[in-house]
């Protein structure tokens, strides 16, 4: 089985989806939205560990100057699969979850540290604050 379809089945456990269409939908669009959150070396390291179909979605966005917020980063989610805001988090965080398990824990650390703080939830961390 190729790399990118055991990412493909991956997203399809996760997310519980009926088909393999399905699955790959959501991976594309949440790639997709991802690619433009991204910069620098994790966005190229990202991209060096994704299967060469899944990296092509990912590496084809142009990042924007700064990531945006956890939520409207799911707000574009659910624009791009036009579906609800709670749809579109279950989906991000299906996509996020596996690319979690792909990537590694060490890389998964370095996109949070990039990334606003909210996006650990998506990634399936707990989203911990030190007191002050």
């Amino acid at each position: 089985m190729t790399r990118y379809r055991l990412l493909l089945q991956q997203v399809r456990t996760l997310g519980r989806y009926t088909s393999d269409e399905e699955a790959e939908r959501v991976l594309h669009a949440v790639l997709a939205v991802l690619g433009s959150q991204l910069t620098g070396e994790e966005r190229c390291d990202l991209a060096a560990a994704l299967p060469e179909r899944a990296r092509t979605v990912f590496a084809s966005q142009i990042p924007l100057p700064r990531p945006v917020a956890a939520p409207a980063f799911v707000e574009a989610v659910a624009r791009a699969l036009n579906t609800s805001l709670a749809a579109a988090r279950w989906d991000a965080s299906s996509v996020l979850a596996a690319l979690t398990e792909l990537a590694g824990d060490h890389l998964t650390d370095r996109l949070l540290a990039d990334l606003p703080r909210g996006y650990a939830l998506l990634f399936g961390r707990a989203d911990l604050t030190i007191a002050a």
